[in-house]
């Protein structure tokens, strides 16, 4: 997963992620988007106006910025609020081309932004949330 904290940007990147089909909007809450397709990726503007990765590339469902979870069985886009019980939160399921897409245009925004791409990631498209204990949240032994 990036190490999204260790990466700031001034604003010129904005000009660049546009100069490559990035379409780059202020949020209500003074965050910005910046999308191609799909795929969005959310930035925080410091104190010092520097830009940082708050959210790692999301596809965008129905207009939502959703974040891939792997729920061991399937892969699912999660919706709304970050959530400690993933299972909790509306979710819909992935398609293969969501994937290829999200892949592309992650590796796109971080040609642009130069970020290193380890292989790990390479190989495939990493999850925002990944859940393979299935008996986490279940309670305590022997509870039903």
């Amino acid at each position: 997963m990036w190490p999204l904290a260790d990466y700031q940007f001034d604003k010129k990147v904005l000009e660049r992620l546009r100069a490559h089909g990035f379409e780059c909007q202020e949020l209500a809450d003074g965050r910005v988007q910046a999308s191609k397709d799909n795929v969005a990726a959310i930035f925080v503007r410091d104190r010092k106006k520097k830009l940082r990765l708050q959210e790692l590339p999301g596809y965008l469902v129905r207009g939502q910025f959703a974040r891939l979870w792997d729920a061991g069985y399937q892969k699912f886009w999660l919706l709304g609020e970050p959530n400690p019980e993933p299972w909790k939160s509306p979710h819909v399921p992935v398609v293969a081309d969501e994937l290829k897409e999200l892949h592309k245009v992650s590796e796109e925004l971080r040609m642009i932004l130069e970020i290193p791409s380890f292989y790990n990631e390479s190989l495939g498209t990493t999850c925002h949330v990944t859940t393979y204990d299935r008996l986490r949240g279940r309670g305590p032994t022997g509870e039903k």
